[in-house]
């Protein structure tokens, strides 16, 4: 049978909640960042960013962590076709605080949870022999139903030539030997847990574990007295993780000496927090098997990765991806802590994307400044904006569908006159901007004043910050120099707080301008070591389009593209500039507003026009702009 997958996971899958005060007690804890999280569930989701092709077998609960826990996967690449919804048991949750480098509070809310409830029904034939890999995890083996589910899933894999196997992941908590209270507690000798452990080694081609969890699967607190044990029980190999000291691999006989396997040498970094790191480990270690790559690679990815996301808050969203994995094996002797490296960092960031936006065709009303200035020229009062906004929404949403835009519609609105418009549009799979610029400010200032990163905590990741800098590379220097600090730290705080960031750049009027202003400007801001998400840009020529084209696969190749906008410029105008970008990679679309709205917009604050009219001229103008983006073409 051909083999979709190289790795499909059973065991657990939860909501990870992480406390963001370092240092502080769980009960001090005042605010949680929410993250996939088990640890079956943050293989699939490692593997997945390792490039592999994975999926998870499990439960999760008809409610929205479930739902979220199905799109995150998704989202990275891991299917969740094989992610059953319970409808009787809730998705189970973690709590964690990360107090300092050894001591990690933590609460499991596990009791009936839909992931424990994997039953032997809940187990098919075409979902295990589609995979090269079958991965579990020693929890799953705690109950009799998911212990039951557990081992049907293993004879299938044998019967199909599917390789299993084991993460020992030993949490004393969930076979019920701690309080509940005591989820960080790692070891609990207990003589029915090893006893049942070893009825399951002998099914497995691999068997993974720290040396506590090799304690328990082999009986002993003596290391290697639990590895002669396991061995004794079980042909696999078997890989001991060690901590700071790497990570051996024993094929055959066990050795005299821990070292006497094939070894792979831990990376030393500075550690936040060491939750994660072992399915960290799991996921690069599985990059190598999948491939039947070398032990010693193998080890190589496993330690890198278990070492990066140590590093990092969180789990799942700290795993590296496989071209960030790379680098860093390049230079690991150079990069001595991870998370200060800003090169590994903005790999992260730009290479870990989930949604990706081939083209896009953006509705742009973000207008403040010119839509009061339409009030007052219609003596129509300012709280029609509001109203207005959201209209210009639905012509937006109707002429989206009507072109069939589905993974190319967005948006760009503020949160002044437009939050309401904002709310209803965000979660529906559109592109969406916010500026954060004072209208028409220069030297450029920011609408929330100076507390950028302390706004962004209330907004949507989906939202992408957009800042317009009237910004010319031969300004007097105070005036450029002032501009570009308050660009830097909008990306600075756009970086930490994990939104996109896109860059308008507008030469203030009565400049002069030429081919080079545009291209100057950009490789400033790249020299400043600002690259953002994304370019607004008045059209270029096309001799221009092949410099920014060129500098930006140099500069920033994950860079999501260079967007046009239309400043009111009319419709004949902006099919010029759309030709000129024709055949250009970077180019990804237009970001164009008044052309559209503008005159509509006027009829309507008159009173001369009512909604429904309003919202068919908007859509008509919208789809007749997206029909000029779909006919550009160049000609010499």
């Amino acid at each position: 049978m051909s083999k979709s997958l190289d790795v499909i996971c059973i065991g657990r899958v939860a909501v990870d909640f992480y406390a963001q005060q370092i240092g502080s007690r769980l009960e001090d804890v005042s605010s949680l960042a929410k993250y996939l999280g088990g640890s079956s569930g943050n293989v699939a989701y490692g593997t997945a960013r390792m490039g592999l092709k994975s999926g998870m077998l499990a439960r999760v609960g008809d409610d929205h962590m479930g739902r979220f826990l199905k799109e995150e996967l998704d989202r990275v690449g891991s299917t969740s076709e094989h992610l059953i919804t319970d409808p009787e048991r809730l998705t189970a949750l973690v709590v964690l605080g990360i107090k300092d480098q050894d001591t990690f509070p933590l609460i499991f809310y596990r009791d009936n949870c839909a992931d424990m409830a994997l039953c032997e029904d809940d187990i098919k034939e075409e979902a295990i022999a589609s995979a090269k890999v079958l991965h579990i995890t020693g929890t799953h083996f705690s109950t009799p139903s998911t212990n039951g589910a557990c081992r049907k899933a293993i004879e299938i894999a044998h019967k199909n030539g599917v390789r299993t196997s084991l993460d020992i992941d030993y949490r004393p908590v969930l076979w019920g030997l701690t309080g509940k209270g005591e989820g960080e507690n790692r070891f609990v000798e207990n003589e029915q847990v090893s006893e049942h452990m070893q009825s399951i080694l002998p099914l497995f081609d691999l068997i993974v574990g720290t040396e506590e969890e090799i304690h328990i699967a082999g009986g002993s607190t003596d290391t290697l007295e639990a590895l002669r044990k396991v061995r004794e029980l079980s042909k696999a190999t078997i890989v001991l993780k060690r901590g700071e000291l790497g990570a051996s691999v024993y094929t055959g006989e066990i050795p005299d000496d821990l070292d006497g396997g094939i070894n792979g040498k831990g990376v030393r970094i500075e550690v936040m927090n060491v939750l994660g790191a072992g399915d960290a480990f799991m996921s690069g270690l599985l990059r190598g098997y999948v491939n039947e790559e070398p032990w010693e690679q193998a080890l190589r990815y496993a330690n890198a990765c278990g070492a990066l996301v140590v590093s990092r808050h969180g789990c799942a969203p700290a795993m590296p991806s496989m071209e960030e994995l790379d680098y860093y094996l390049e230079r690991e002797q150079e990069i001595l802590r991870p998370d200060l490296d800003k090169e590994l960092n903005y790999l992260h960031r730009v290479t870990c994307r989930d949604v990706q936006w081939p083209e896009l065709n953006v509705l742009a009303f973000d207008h403040r400044r010119q839509l009061i200035d339409m009030c007052n020229e219609t003596g129509a009062d300012f709280g029609q904006v509001k109203k207005l906004k959201r209209l210009i929404l639905e012509a937006a949403r109707a002429g989206a569908e009507e072109m069939n835009l589905e993974g190319k519609a967005g948006i760009l609105c503020d949160d002044t006159f437009a939050q309401d418009t904002l709310n209803e549009i965000t979660g529906n799979g559109w592109w969406i901007g916010r500026p954060v610029e004072q209208p028409s400010s220069r030297p450029l200032r920011l609408e929330h004043g100076d507390t950028i990163a302390r706004h962004l905590v209330s907004w949507p990741k989906e939202h992408v910050v957009k800042c317009l800098c009237f910004y010319h590379p031969d300004d007097e220097i105070s005036l450029r120099l002032e501009q570009e600090r308050q660009v830097q730290s909008t990306y600075e705080a756009c970086v930490a707080s994990g939104h996109e960031f896109l860059l308008e750049l507008i030469p203030p009027k009565g400049s002069e301008v030429d081919d080079t202003t545009l291209i100057r400007s950009m490789k400033r801001f790249y020299n400043l070591d600002v690259r953002p998400d994304w370019w607004k840009v008045p059209s270029p020529s096309r001799n221009a389009w092949k410099e920014i084209d060129a500098l930006i696969k140099d500069r920033a190749p994950h860079c999501r593209g260079v967007i046009l906008l239309g400043l009111d410029a009319p419709a004949d105008e902006l099919q010029e500039g759309f030709n000129a970008s024709a055949g250009i990679d970077v180019c990804k679309g237009f970001m164009v507003g008044r052309t559209i709205f503008g005159k509509p917009s006027k009829e309507w604050l008159a009173n001369n026009i009512d909604d429904k009219e309003f919202v068919r001229q908007v859509s008509a103008n919208y789809m007749e702009l997206i029909q000029s983006w779909r006919e550009r073409e160049y000609t010499e």
